[in-house]
Parts: C-alpha cells; sequence; structure tokens
C-alpha cells in the first residue's frame, strides 16, 4: 500500500480539468510513467480511488508513485503529441517500451555470372540486396519462394567453372532445378530468368504473371514455341505457388496490419506487412506487463511508427483505440501525406486484422504456455459479453441437491483458460432449510464476498477478485446473484449458462437476454468446459456428503455410538476409506470406546461402505 496515496489524492483535487500530460515520479524523482488525459483531473484521480479496479501493472506502477508533475495543453492533440515526444526521450519504466533489438535480414543477388538468391542474416558486402526486412523468416521464405518458382540452382557447384562436369544433381531429376551444370542454359538465359525472380520479389506474383503472359503471347506469336512453352509452365509455377501460400491477392495499398493479444499479465504486439498486394514482412514485439487492449494498442502504434519506420498508407487495427483520429492526425504529418487509420468491422481490412490477431496470439502462447486457442477463446468470450478486460480469472457456480437434504454447492476458478483446482471451493448450504435453488444461490455468493470483504481473510481463493463469474442456470439465477452483489457493493460481472434439453450447453444469459454463443467454437468449447466442470465438482460433493450423512445415520443406530462418537470417527480417519482400513483397535482407541462396540462398527463399516 503506498503510504502517500492520501496526499496525493489530495493533491488531484486541485487539478485542472483541461487536457495535458502527467508524469508519475518515485521517491528518487525518477519518471516512471507518463500518461496525456482528455480531463487531468478525472485521469489522474482515478490512479489514486478509495475503491479501484486495476490491472496488475498499473497497481504496481501506482505502488511506487511519490509523487507527479503535469502539463497542460491546449488540445487532446497537443497532448498525444507531447506523451509521445517525452515517452521517447525519458523511456519510464511502465510505458511500452520498443527496444528495437532485432537484426534486419536481407536478400542477396550475388554478382553475375550466374548469380544466386539467397537470404542474409547480415548486409553483405557485395551483390544486389533487397531489404532489409525485420523478419529472418519471411527473407528466407522469400528467397526459397523465387528459387523453386524459377528453378534456380541452391546446389554448391560454381558456374561457369563446374558446366558440365558430373552428373546433374537431384534437384534436376524432380524438376526442381533448370540445370544449368547441363550446359543448357546460356548465361544471357540465365541472367533474364534471375531479373524476373527479382522483379517477382519486389512486385509480387499478380505482376509477374502480367507481365509472363505478356511475354509468352509475344513468343507465340514469333512461333518461338519451345520459348512459349517455358514461359508458360513459369506462369504455372507461380500459380502454384501462389494457390498454396496465398500471395496472389487483390489490388491492396501498402497496408499494415497491427493487433495485440493478453494472457497471464503478458502481451504480444504483431505487425503484419502488406507491400504491392503482397505479405512482405511481419514482426513481433513482447510488451512486458498487461494494459487494457485499447491502451496497449494506442500506444504502441504511435511508439512503433515514431522510430523512422516506414508509415504505409493504411495501418488496420484489431481493435478500437479511444483517440483514433488524433493518432491518424499524428501519422498523416509524420509521413507527410494521407494515411488511414482503421478499425474494420468486415471485409478484406478486417481478414487482415484477424492474420495479426492470430499471429499475435501464436507468438505470446508460446511465451506463457498456453495454446492460441485458449488465449484466443478468453478474448472471444470478452467481446461477445462486452466486457472491459479479458476475463483470465473466472469463477463458476452450481448447486447440488437431493431434495432438501445434503444440499451443497460447489465454487470453480479457471485460470487463464485452464483448471485452477487450488482455488476451488465447497460449500454446505446453512441459512436454507428447504430446496430453494435461487435462496442457496444468494447465500453462497454472500458468504463467498464476505470472505473477500473481510480484512483478515489469507485464503488466497477468497481474497482474489474474479474477472468474470459465470452462473450454472438462467436469468432468475443471475437476477438473485446480482440482487446480492449490489448490496455488498462488489463490482464483478455476472452471466448465466444455460443448457438444452439434452443438457448441453447452448447460450450465455445476460440482463438483456441470451447471447449465442455456439458460432464461435473457441468461446463455445471453453463455456461448456466450465459448465461440465463446476456441475462435476457440485455434484461429486452432493455425492459425497449424502454418503457420510448416511453413514453417520447407520452408525448412530449402534449401541454406544451416538451423533458425538459418529463425529469423532469421521473427524479422526478423514475419509470413509480410510476408516474401512482400520482395525477394530484402532476404531476403539479413536472413538473411545470398548472393543466389543469397535467390533460392531468394524462390521458395519466393512458391509455398508
Amino acid at each position: 500500500m503506498n503510504e502517500r496515496i492520501d496526499r496525493l489524492r489530495e493533491k488531484t483535487y486541485l487539478l485542472t480539468t483541461a487536457p495535458g500530460v502527467y508524469q508519475m515520479k518515485d521517491k528518487t524523482g525518477h519518471i516512471i510513467y507518463i500518461g496525456k488525459a482528455k480531463n487531468l483531473r478525472n485521469r489522474v484521480s482515478s490512479y489514486f480511488a478509495k475503491t479501484p479496479n486495476h490491472t496488475p501493472k498499473v497497481a504496481k506502477m501506482v505502488e511506487n508513485v511519490y509523487d507527479y508533475d503535469f502539463i497542460v495543453t491546449k488540445s487532446e492533440y497537443e497532448a498525444l503529441v507531447l506523451e509521445c515526444s517525452m515517452i521517447k526521450q525519458h523511456s519510464p519504466k511502465y510505458n511500452i517500451l520498443l527496444k528495437d533489438d532485432k537484426g534486419y535480414s536481407y536478400i542477396r543477388i550475388s554478382p553475375p555470372p550466374y548469380s544466386r538468391i539467397t537470404a542474409e542474416l547480415q548486409k553483405p558486402s557485395s551483390g544486389e540486396l533487397l531489404g532489409p526486412y525485420t523478419s529472418s523468416f519471411v527473407t528466407k521464405q522469400a528467397a526459397a519462394e523465387a528459387n523453386r518458382v524459377f528453378m534456380l540452382p541452391t546446389c554448391k557447384k560454381v558456374f561457369p567453372r563446374d558446366i558440365g562436369k558430373g552428373r546433374p544433381c537431384l534437384n534436376y531429376q524432380i524438376k526442381r532445378c533448370m540445370g544449368v551444370c547441363t550446359g543448357k542454359i546460356s548465361e544471357e538465359e540465365y541472367s533474364d530468368i534471375i531479373k524476373e525472380a527479382v522483379d517477382y520479389i519486389k512486385n509480387g506474383s499478380e505482376a509477374s504473371v502480367e507481365r509472363l503472359t505478356v511475354q509468352m503471347n509475344e513468343a507465340a506469336e514469333r512461333l518461338e514455341f519451345e520459348q512459349a512453352a517455358k514461359l508458360r509452365d513459369r506462369i504455372s509455377a507461380i500459380s502454384r505457388a501462389a494457390d498454396c501460400q496465398n500471395i496472389i491477392a487483390e489490388k491492396l495499398p501498402d497496408t499494415d496490419a497491427v493487433a495485440i493479444a493478453r494472457n497471464n499479465g503478458e502481451a504480444c504486439a504483431a505487425v503484419i506487412m502488406y507491400r504491392g498486394g503482397r505479405l512482405f514482412d511481419r514482426a513481433e514485439y513482447f510488451l512486458g506487463e498487461d494494459d487494457t487492449e485499447s491502451a496497449m494498442l494506442e500506444d504502441f502504434v504511435t511508439q512503433y511508427y515514431s522510430g523512422g519506420r516506414e508509415i504505409p498508407r493504411n495501418i488496420v487495427l484489431g481493435a478500437e483505440i479511444q483517440d483514433i483520429e488524433d493518432v491518424e492526425r499524428l501519422l498523416r504529418e509524420r509521413s507527410g501525406r494521407a494515411v488511414d487509420v482503421m478499425q474494420p468491422r468486415r471485409g478484406r481490412f478486417m481478414r487482415l486484422a484477424e492474420i495479426a490477431k492470430a499471429n499475435a496470439e501464436e507468438y505470446l502462447s508460446i511465451r506463457v504456455g498456453r495454446t492460441a486457442a485458449e488465449i484466443s477463446a478468453l478474448e472471444t468470450l470478452a467481446k461477445m459479453l462486452g466486457l472491459k478486460k479479458t476475463p483470465l480469472y473466472i469463477e463458476s457456480y452450481d448447486i447440488s441437491n437431493l431434495g432438501s437434504a445434503d444440499m451443497v454447492a460447489g465454487m470453480i476458478v479457471f485460470e487463464n483458460g485452464r483448471p485452477c483446482k487450488k482455488m476451488y471451493k465447497r460449500f454446505s448450504i446453512k441459512e436454507n432449510l428447504v430446496q430453494n435453488d435461487l435462496a442457496c444461490m444468494q447465500e453462497v455468493l454472500r458468504r463467498r464476498f464476505n470472505h473477500y470483504l473481510d480484512p483478515e481473510e489469507t485464503d488466497e481463493g477468497f481474497k482474489r477478485l474474479p474477472d468474470l463469474i459465470l452462473l450454472d442456470g438462467g436469468r432468475n439465477q443471475l437476477a438473485a446473484v446480482n440482487e446480492v452483489l449490489w448490496e455488498m457493493d462488489i463490482d464483478v460481472p455476472v452471466f448465466g449458462m444455460v443448457k438444452d434439453n439434452n443438457h448441453r450447453t447452448r447460450a450465455i444469459t445476460a440482463d438483456g437476454g441470451e447471447i449465442s454463443i455456439s458460432e464461435t467454437k473457441a468461446a463455445f468449447m471453453l463455456v461448456t468446459r466450465i459448465q461440465d466442470e463446476v456441475h462435476r465438482f457440485a455434484i461429486t460433493y452432493q455425492r459425497k456428503k449424502h454418503r457420510r450423512s448416511s453413514f453417520e445415520l447407520g452408525i448412530t443406530s449402534i449401541k454406544g455410538i451416538g451423533e458425538k462418537r459418529a463425529l469423532k470417527l469421521l473427524t479422526a480417519f478423514k475419509t470413509t476409506e480410510a476408516l474401512k482400513k482400520a482395525t477394530p483397535e484402532e476404531i476403539a482407541q479413536a472413538a473411545g470406546i470398548s472393543q466389543n462396540a469397535a467390533k460392531e462398527v468394524y462390521d458395519f463399516v466393512q458391509n455398508s461402505l
């Protein structure tokens, strides 16, 4: 807890409501965070609120704030420009820091004669260079694709020295190489093919197909059918590569697609670059501690394009950001031309954003040890339910009973898309003596959050506030629980899970009706798994309790065994399985009864359990 919080709160009361930039500082006076605000008082006061709902990153930052400064600006746009400039100048600890420690890769075309096309991790000193590229994978892929499509040699032979020496290699036999070593390809013809391959890398397959088609038709008109056939085969190879790798695209202006994936306190930004209508390059950046997706995406975009990087005609975002007009204006001024920043909901640009999102999820899944499907399921669920943040910590509840006997409830926890069994809780219904699922659910939620509000509570499972609560039930259960949370001033989103007549998950219940989840496979599978798990956990506890109560009722019929001694036995042996393994002597000692009574208990246990 920050001891300066009251002092900071008092200072904030006097802040202006004008736009500006604020600088959070630690005890040494170092700037640890820089932010912008449309309304300085509202924004800064949110950090020091009495009942904060911070992300882990913000909470950690607030703990280290000793004081803050601010600069008032005339407009929100001026605040954005100033924020970018100051972040670049000071590199605060809790801002997104894009440490561009990536190496650059190049495609090299070696000097003639008989040039080779290769991918290089370092800048070569000779030959024609294409690049630089930030992704070594894309560089290798492009070079390999050009060599394959144009059947260029990739062996270790040196030409023209090795022409006519030895047999052609396997690549020639399987038609992966044109066979320069056979002597059938002239130096001039080879040079022309290299030029075509370089043009293919630079301008994409669509342009290459168009140009080669013209050349093929001209060769056919001149009755040069052998040359026309070679060009036809080259066009066919390019088209096959395009079908496999989706590199022939509809006409697309230069575009970057940017998206962020978040999980387990980590975040990854992916940038997919399209130039000349084809995939040109990609880059991924890990952003450290988590924040809201909107805030992280805006910060990333403004900083990413501040480092002298090329700003394309279109920038497609994978999520909505708050100040898109100001960001667009900033990028236009930096590039000196028109730039469109888009948040598409459909069409081809939406597909590009989805590709960027998928890339970010895949890289993040490796980082945090989760599958991309699990990360996608949580983010999809958040969007479907309109949540402010991804529900990394989900609690789910179910009531189980046999009439009015042995009524219980189960609470399970899913953390980062997987069960967290150490946080599971069991509840025996105490306040309701007759079957009433609504009243039982209210009792359970009230008891659970009384633990949360208790300052002396030490149980980790009770002291953590969930990001989302899912109830096994419909609108009635939802309304009953919302009433309890409202009374206790607990701000957690609550939804119900509805089953069909075959007891399969059908939809999510919200205040305004039902939300269908069957169309989104990842979210549907996650919710189904949660509903099945909470039902299993609750009914297992109910059956166990029923067996125990039946056992207690039966054992008390033995002479000399009352409720206290029955309870003493169960307390001593913990489980009925352990009691079944106990000897009469151990039973007599644990319950403080005679050997004869212990023998009767032993016989009862062996026959009834």
